[in-house]
Order: C-alpha cells, then structure tokens, then sequence
C-alpha cells in the first residue's frame, strides 16, 4: 500500500512532539523507545527492539541485495541552563519546532521513519531498508548502536541523520577520550617547587595544540586535536 505523503508529514511532525515532549536524556530513553514503537505499530511494521534501541526491515527483504542503513538516534543531552524555553514543550513559531532535541536529532529521526515507511511494501527496490532509532548516542553509551552493530544484517551503505544545515555531510571528526595522570611532588604553596603537577600539565597540553597527524583527510584537509574538557 502507497501512503500518501502529506500523511506522513504530518504524523513525523506528530511524533516529533511526541519525542520531544518525553524527557530522553542518555541511557533514559525508555519511553520514547515506546513512541517509535507505536510508528510502526501504527503502520502495521513488523519491528524489534534492543535495550532501547528499536530497527526495522523493509517487507520484501532480499539477503541476495546490498543493505542501506536509515539512523538516527532519540537520546538528548541535558538543556543548557541559557535555554531560554521549556525544553519539553514542543512549540512551533516562526514555521520552526522548537524544544529539546527537535535538531539533534529528532527531526532527522522522524524524517527518515517516514521514508522507511514510505517504502517499506515496495516491490522493486534494488536495495534492502533497514532503519534504525538508536539510543545513548550523545554519551557513546555500551547500549548504543554499536552494541546493536553485531546483531544487524551486513549493511554496505548508511544515511545518519545529524543535523546538518540540510547539506550532504560525508564525513566526520572523532572523539577520543584519554584517561591520563599528570605527575608531581606535593609541596606546600609557599615553597618552591619546580616539579608543580598543575604546571606540568601545561607540557601535556602543548603536546595536544602541536601534534600534526602524518594523513590529511580527503574531505575535511587537517587532521588537528582540540583538548575541550579536563
């Protein structure tokens, strides 16, 4: 059955209130795991669910067809304390939807839920669907995508919804995360003391603002680190 595309802007729009209006931070998601779960269930789409991670197979799934991968993920970080408005009140003005997480990532979640949708009972793809809506994105959590990575068919290309202006991104910079001490002697304050823990770091740092990688990336030039928290 085609679905008719008005249709299905309006009920992601709907869903999008939905997400927005249920507090998902990291590892919380719980309840909006059940709202894309009530998508499918609406659409009559057969689906599974990880932990709270929830995915979904097109109808005429063939092992023998290269795999596209449909994700993005329902998790939100914390408001900001500069939020300026209720971050659980999906409020639209302007022709905008605002509240938390309607960006990052909702709007792409609900986008690509009803593509999938759309396509979900064609006939003639030349390519198997599989959507996810994943979890614990915003804090790389054990329950995420990659947790769910090895229990999904081989997928060759993927599309990850992400806010990005609306302009095709393909690729992107990495976190890493170091877990390092700094060494010192202890002293009191009022004594000299040339091997200070807090000074020393300051090396660690220039290490960090100097390193040049050996590669350049293709799509995004030099390959810098940024030290963004300690």
């Amino acid at each position: 059955m085609k679905l008719d595309q008005q249709m299905l802007v309006d009920k992601a729009i709907g869903l999008l209130r939905k997400l927005i209006s249920i507090q998902s931070f990291s590892g919380e998601e719980h309840h909006t795991a059940e709202a894309i779960e009530a998508w499918f269930k609406d659409f009559k789409i057969p689906y599974e669910r990880e932990n709270n991670n929830v995915f979904a197979k097109n109808k005429h799934w063939d092992d023998s067809k290269p795999t596209l991968l449909l994700n993005s993920h329902h998790d939100t970080v914390r408001p900001n304390k500069a939020y300026s408005r209720d971050p659980f009140d999906p409020e639209i003005k302007d022709g905008k939807l605002f509240g938390l997480g309607s960006n990052d990532a909702g709007g792409a979640l609900v986008s690509l839920m009803a593509t999938f949708s759309y396509f979900h009972d064609a006939t003639n793809l030349n390519h198997n669907l599989l959507i996810v809506a994943s979890a614990e994105e915003e804090n790389a959590g054990p329950k995420s995508l990659r947790a769910l990575l090895p229990n999904l068919p081989k997928i060759d290309v993927a599309i990850v919804g992400e806010p990005t202006l609306m302009q095709l991104a393909i690729a992107e910079k990495g976190l890493v995360v170091f877990d390092a001490v700094v060494k010192g002697t202890p002293s009191h304050a009022a004594h000299p003391n040339e091997d200070n823990s807090i000074y020393n770091t300051i090396q660690v740092l220039d290490w960090f603002k100097n390193y040049k990688f050996e590669k350049t990336s293709d799509a995004l030039g030099a390959v810098k680190l940024t030290v963004t928290q300690i």
